[in-house]
Order: structure tokens, then C-alpha cells, then sequence
């Protein structure tokens, strides 16, 4: 992909939304003004095609928001990756004595970040180590390791929102390159989404109409699993667990509504070594 992402700037105007419920479960103080209004615009175009987006966006974010300071907090994990960052701000919103930020991204996308984030008067520029990297072109352990990230230590990488888009050859490649170039303790975390959306197949107008949408953007829907064990475990993972979004709405939100099709994500955690410790 050439030229910043979209979809990421879609993706921070819903963080700037969720942001001011009225019991919000995850705040970013810096959403609205890095999305702007260009952001505002994609995000009001998505609504009509998914009204659940802002919700389905709000668990993602809460759910890994508890899952950094988890493994911050009890597992000693002092890296903590961005994997295709985007307008992620956890480094600014999430900082932690001793644990060092790495945000990884296409050279496009991390540019247009890096300069709407100097126009923003009090946000700590510096609170992340930037690696920009083509992922079409170069090995993003390598990038990291260029950045100062150190491959003895545990590390958990955040993929957020980017699986979907990818080829499964790519999906393959990056999980088994971060398998294999990391520390063993090191843990993954990533959402995707059912075969039938990533294909196409089986869906209503409404899922179609969503599709059709991201497409418009420049970054189409490739990947989908419903059960995405065979594959990590293939990609080099001996410890993996997944969980639904409609688990989560019903954890955080206290309902269930069938309505939001939620219930044809998932996030997956995984990791090389078995890992023992309660999850959020």
C-alpha cells in the first residue's frame, strides 16, 4: 500500500467518539484532533453501512488497553510493539516506568502521523520509538531490532486492525518472522475476522455494503479464518486463545445484541512458549 492509510484515521475518529460516552470503557484524550475532520468524514460514511462500528471499535481498544497493562503489570513485559500503528497513541496514553513503546508502520502512513502529531501542542512525540518499515519489502523484526528493540526480552505486539487486510501469505509470514525473530515469552494479539466476510460469501447487503466500503478506501478485505489455530500453530505458536467480540460486549457492555454481527470477529492471542497468567 502506497500513501498514508484511510481506515487508520477512520479508526481514530471512532476512538475520539467512544471516547465521550457517558461511562466510556477507554478514553484517548488525542483522537479527535489526529483524526480531524477528514477522519470525522470517513467515519460518518462507515456508520451508514455498519452503525455498530463505534461500539465493535470501543471493545477492541479496552480489551488490549487491559491486555498491555496485564502484561506491563504482571508479566514483567517492558516492549511493548504497535504493530501497523497507525494514530495509535497507547505510548502516550498507556506510559509505564521502564517500558519502551515501539510503533511499526509503512514509511507513508508513519510520516503522516509523525506530522499531524507535531501540529498537536502537548502530546509526548517522544514517548515512542518510531521503525518504519515496508512489509513487502523488509523483515519488521529487523526494523525493530535496528530501532533498539532487544530480541532477549519479552515483547507484546499489538496487530491491531491490520490482519484483515493482508493476504494469508502475509499473515503467515509476519506471525512466523515475530515467532520466530522474538523472545519465545514474547505475546501476540490481533483481530480478524470469519471466511465468508473475508470471501464475500454468504452475506447480507449490510455486510456487503461494509465491504464494498473499506474497499473504496484502498485496503480491501483479503483475510478471514474461523478457526485460526491450525495457522499459528503452523507459523511456530504453542500457546493460543481467542476470544469473540460478543463475549466482550457482554463483558464490558453487559448485553448481547444480535444485531451488531459481532459475533463474526475475533481477537487471538498467541504465543511461542505456554503462557500462564488470567486474561482481561
Amino acid at each position: 500500500m502506497d500513501g498514508a492509510s484511510s481506515t487508520a484515521l477512520m479508526v481514530c475518529a471512532y476512538r475520539a467518539r467512544a471516547s465521550t460516552w457517558p461511562q466510556p470503557i477507554m478514553t484517548d484524550r488525542w483522537a479527535a484532533a489526529l483524526a480531524g475532520e477528514e477522519g470525522q468524514r470517513i467515519a460518518a460514511g462507515f456508520d451508514r453501512h455498519w452503525p455498530a462500528m463505534e461500539t465493535w471499535l470501543a471493545l477492541r481498544v479496552a480489551y488490549l488497553d487491559r491486555l498491555v497493562a496485564l502484561a506491563t503489570d504482571r508479566l514483567s513485559v517492558r516492549q511493548v510493539v504497535i504493530l501497523g500503528a497507525g494514530y495509535d497513541t497507547r505510548a502516550a496514553r498507556m506510559p509505564k516506568s521502564g517500558v519502551r513503546y515501539f510503533e511499526v508502520d509503512h514509511p507513508d502512513t508513519q510520516a503522516a502521523k509523525r506530522a499531524r502529531l507535531a501540529a498537536l501542542p502537548g502530546y509526548p512525540v517522544d514517548a515512542a520509538t518510531y521503525a518504519p518499515c515496508d512489509f513487502e519489502r523488509e523483515d519488521p523484526v529487523d526494523r525493530l531490532r535496528a530501532a533498539g528493540l532487544s530480541t532477549r526480552l519479552p515483547t507484546l505486539v499489538l496487530w491491531e486492525g491490520v490482519v484483515p487486510y493482508l493476504t494469508e501469505a502475509a499473515v503467515r509470514a509476519t506471525a512466523t518472522t515475530l515467532a520466530r525473530g522474538l523472545d519465545p515469552r514474547s505475546l501476540l494479539a490481533f483481530d480478524f475476522v470469519g471466511k465468508n466476510l473475508a470471501a464475500g460469501q454468504k452475506l447480507s447487503a449490510q455486510d456487503h455494503g461494509m465491504r464494498d466500503f473499506i474497499g473504496d478506501l484502498a485496503e480491501p478485505v483479503r483475510f478471514g479464518s474461523d478457526h485460526i489455530t491450525p495457522l499459528l500453530a503452523e507459523c511456530g505458536y504453542r500457546w493460543v486463545r481467542t476470544v469473540s467480540f460478543d463475549d466482550l460486549a457482554l463483558q464490558l457492555l453487559g448485553d448481547y445484541q444480535r444485531e451488531r454481527l459481532f459475533r463474526f470477529q475475533r481477537i487471538a492471542l498467541a504465543s511461542p512458549s505456554v503462557v500462564d497468567a488470567p486474561w482481561p
